[in-house]
């Protein structure tokens, strides 16, 4: 159980969540301000490309929620659930902080690279498969179905579900309890893969429920992606939106806010669709017992092949990306460039100011989370934690577009817009809902008797803050300062709303260069898009590591 808390604590704790509250509800309040135009919705349900753009937006965010769900659970069925090792977890855990560190943009650029007429696949095929002379005419990519925007989602949210899943597996109090649970349901005569789809994966699902809807979240609204994969005809109801917003009018304006509003509705439905789904008992018993008898040898048969595929996917891409960002010319359909050249890092080079930017923004954005959740988690009282949770998870689902709405209302009220400032709180405020969710489950999972054993000894809270708690938990204290890292640099809309084209990063470079054709510069700054929180991830995982005497 979590500790009372002094009463001379609260102060302390209302403090912390002053501080995230009244932004978050200011700009909260923005974004409902800019929906209550009755003339822009009326301009919404009038405008040719609505519904077929709501269609797209629903059904890639669907499809790639649900494709995502089902590969997680059939890896962990295959590696967790089977071995019941939570060193098998920590090393899969490992594994993913590479693949979690890419952004999906950066992703969408190197699956570009892989897929596109001119691409390294059709380049590879060509001589012997397709005797193309010329890059065929066919929607690999920008489909109309879109299936490659589906493909990026994909591939990038199984990393995270999987990363979400483990943070709660290698609780100490749940690992124990689901042990106990598995090996009581073998000795009644279930097999391995039946124990785990009838006891492990129903409790584990509902404690997904927060990253589920931040997926779909993601996968309904996502701009930056579907600006550079598709589709494009319609383009989703999130593109569609960010460019009313764009706008000279403020009837346009107003518009895309109703379309922005208009996914948010859609999402909180399909959240309310789910939500019945897992909780009602009937429907859970009969999706339980299904899985088990039709699913589960078939997941969890598929999980390492899963897993494979995956890792030979984030390495094709990574690889095609570092490869594009030095080809000089290369006419199709040769397989190699006829000239490498440095070119295009001499320009990310000349753009120092830009890696600059990002490194400041993502360093200083994912501290003040950190400092943030760390006391929030130590000083305010469970039941308030759990109240406010939430509130505080909003910009994790809220539509990215209706967000930016918002944070641009905010920054205009309180005078940081094009500022520095500005750019700082709003980078904090989406790097904050998932550095609380890395660090919620080793607090809550932090054995209290230790802090019993050092108050025996004489220690005050705060020695044993330095010397015993916050030493042990340096291996989540890290990593969650890597994993916002990795969200500010991201960070792709907020960027260019709140900073109004003064400030550039690596993401929006990439992104604006990707538009452009630049394909060797763009490569550059999607691979470095990559490499800074790699390299953030290796500087937490050495940091992390246990101490040796």
């Amino acid at each position: 159980m979590q500790r009372a808390h002094p009463t001379h604590r609260f102060p302390v704790a209302l403090a912390l969540l002053a501080a995230v509250l009244l932004p978050l509800g200011w700009s909260l309040w923005g974004a409902v301000a800019a929906g209550l135009d009755a003339a822009a919705w009326a301009a919404l349900v009038r405008a040719p490309h609505t519904a077929a753009a709501l269609g797209a937006s629903v059904w890639t965010g669907v499809a790639s929620t649900l494709l995502a769900t089902a590969a997680t659970a059939g890896i962990l069925a295959a590696t967790v659930g089977q071995l019941h090792s939570r060193a098998q977890g920590n090393r899969l855990t490992r594994l993913l902080a590479p693949l979690l560190a890419v952004p999906h943009a950066a992703f969408a650029i190197g699956l570009l690279a892989l897929l596109a007429p001119s691409g390294w696949l059709m380049r590879l095929l060509s001589p012997w498969a397709t005797g193309l002379s010329a890059p065929p005419p066919w929607p690999t990519t920008q489909d109309p179905w879109g299936l490659g925007l589906i493909a990026v989602l994909v591939c990038k949210e199984i990393p995270f579900l999987l990363w979400a899943a483990l943070a709660h597996l290698q609780r100490p109090d749940v690992a124990r309890r689901l042990q106990q649970e598995l090996r009581l349901a073998h000795t009644l005569g279930y097999s391995a893969h039946a124990a785990w789809w009838c006891v492990g994966w129903p409790q584990l699902l509902p404690r997904l429920a927060a990253p589920l809807l931040a997926v779909l979240a993601y996968g309904l609204t996502v701009v930056d992606v579907a600006l550079l994969i598709g589709p494009s005809t319609p383009p989703t109801l999130a593109v569609l939106a960010w460019q009313w917003l764009q706008d000279a009018s403020p009837a346009v304006n107003a518009q895309g806010a109703a379309a922005a509003w208009l996914l948010a509705i859609v999402l909180v439905l399909g959240a309310a669709l789910a939500w019945g789904l897992l909780h009602t008992p009937l429907r859970r018993r009969r999706w339980t017992r299904g899985a088990s008898e039709h699913t589960s040898r078939a997941l969890t048969a598929d999980g390492p092949t899963a897993l494979a595929w995956l890792l030979g996917v984030y390495g094709a891409v990574m690889l095609a990306l570092l490869l594009g960002s030095v080809i000089g010319p290369w006419p199709f359909p040769q397989l190699l460039p006829d000239t490498f050249t440095g070119a295009a890092w001499l320009g990310v080079a000349r753009s120092s100011h830009t890696l600059w930017t990002t490194v400041w923004l993502a360093l200083t954005s994912s501290m003040a989370a950190l400092l943030w959740a760390v006391a929030w988690l130590e000083w305010a009282p469970a039941r308030w934690q759990l109240r406010a949770r939430p509130v505080l998870m909003l910009p994790l689902v809220l539509p990215a577009v209706l967000w930016v709405v918002g944070l641009h209302r905010l920054s205009l009220a309180w005078g940081l817009d094009t500022t520095g400032t500005g750019l700082w709180l709003a980078h904090t405020l989406a790097a904050l809902p998932y550095v609380l969710i890395a660090l919620q489950g080793p607090y809550q999972g932090f054995d209290p008797r230790l802090r019993h054993v050092s108050a025996s000894l004489g220690h005050s809270h705060a020695v044993f803050l330095l010397r015993v708690k916050w030493p042990l938990l340096r291996s989540a204290l890290a990593a969650s300062v890597a994993i916002g890292f990795a969200v500010s640099v991201a960070q792709y809309l907020p960027t260019l709303y709140v900073g109004a084209g003064r400030f550039t990063t690596v993401t929006t470079e990439a992104v604006t260069l990707a538009a452009g054709g630049q394909r060797s510069l763009t490569a550059a700054f999607a691979w470095l898009q990559w490499l800074l929180p790699v390299l953030v991830f290796a500087v937490a995982a050495r940091l992390g590591r246990a101490r040796r005497f």
